[in-house]
């Protein structure tokens, strides 16, 4: 059963360090590693996830009015206090905002080992679609995208492993890391792949942002080494996931 996120009491960051330093990405400081500024217009999908007001994690716009991200940022987190900005490059000002109704996270999410790390947010109306304001494609069920592919992160925030915040948002260019790599160097399951490599990658408060091949997602911001500068990092696998997502948000 789909866990609906409606009035949970409790405040947490899913941070617990997993066996193999596992680091999310998420407690708000959002930061792309090797990045460069990006404009809105060319990622009308890139939605702010924000805690009142404040940037929290990434998501995508999936629809008129459902937004997909990271499970680890939906987990305990009362919804009322949690809205959407979309359409503007700023993570903190312009665009429109839309306050949650509700929202859902994968019930096999595990916080120790961040399988099956998605979640989806329904929001209060409709998002104005436009030139700023778009909705992303997804993959087919069963897409695993091949090591070597070509994909772009984005996200807010600074571009090292300690730094300011910036807040513009920032786009990384790198590759798909082939399964068996994946699977060594982080111990993924079939639910993640990972992208990137050192200096090119992702840090905290970039959960739930959308990795996509030209318009299509393939992957959420989940986790990565605890020094985001050193490898790159983990993403839950959207084609694996795709399903999911149609029975929690008819998307």
């Amino acid at each position: 059963m789909l866990r609906v996120l409606l009035l949970v009491l409790s405040l947490m960051y899913c941070g617990t360090a997993a066996p193999r330093a596992l680091g999310v990405r998420t407690r708000g400081g959002g930061r792309i590693i090797g990045g460069t500024p990006a404009d809105i217009a060319d990622y009308p999908w890139m939605a702010s996830f924000q805690r009142v007001g404040w940037h929290y994690c990434g998501a995508s716009i999936i629809s008129s009015n459902w937004v997909l991200t990271a499970g680890h940022c939906l987990q305990g987190l009362n919804i009322a206090i949690v809205s959407v900005r979309a359409g503007t490059s700023i993570r903190e000002s312009g665009g429109v905002v839309l306050m949650a109704s509700s929202g859902a996270v994968h019930e096999s999410f595990s916080t120790l080992t961040a399988d099956y790390d998605i979640g989806v947010i329904q929001v209060d109306g409709s998002f104005p679609i436009g030139s700023n304001v778009d909705i992303v494609d997804l993959p087919a069920q069963g897409y695993d995208p091949p090591g070597g592919l070509a994909v772009t992160v984005t996200g807010w925030g600074s571009t090292a492993n300690v730094g300011p915040s910036a807040s513009s948002l920032l786009k990384v260019d790198i590759s798909v890391i082939d399964r068996a790599s994946c699977v060594a160097r982080f111990e993924a399951t079939d639910r993640m792949i990972c992208a990137g490599e050192a200096g090119k990658s992702t840090c905290s408060g970039d959960s739930g942002g959308p990795l996509v091949s030209g318009t299509t997602q393939v992957g959420i911001v989940s986790w990565g080494r605890d020094n985001c500068e050193t490898d790159g990092g983990v993403y839950a696998n959207v084609g694996n996931l795709r399903s999911w997502i149609t029975t929690a948000a008819g998307v």
